[in-house]
């Protein structure tokens, strides 16, 4: 199992028609193929800087890439993740054994 996460801060404020557009695209990806137990956050936390979350699971390795090359996540990429974030860390886990 992989569990695929980014966090981020979106250039525009939270309440803007950009960041509602944003999460309406990105609740999309759900949909493609492989995708398991997606989620949009808001971060709570002051301990760092980024504001928002998308986390989803795929059972293999073979999924997740099939994911990252699937046209759908191609285009939220260009289209709406290039225009509206303003900074991002991703993180992909594997359990341990």
């Amino acid at each position: 199992m992989i569990r695929h996460t980014v966090v981020f801060k979106l250039k525009n404020p939270p309440a803007s028609p950009e960041t509602n557009d944003f999460f309406t695209a990105a609740r999309k990806l759900a949909a493609i193929p492989g995708v398991r137990n997606f989620e949009c956050l808001k971060q709570i936390s002051p301990k760092n800087n980024f504001d928002f979350g998308l986390s989803m699971e795929f059972d293999n390795a073979t999924l997740y890439e099939q994911y990252n090359h699937h046209p759908d996540h191609v285009h939220f990429v260009q289209t709406y993740w290039a225009k509206n974030v303003d900074d991002f860390l991703e993180i992909d886990y594997e359990p341990l054994p």
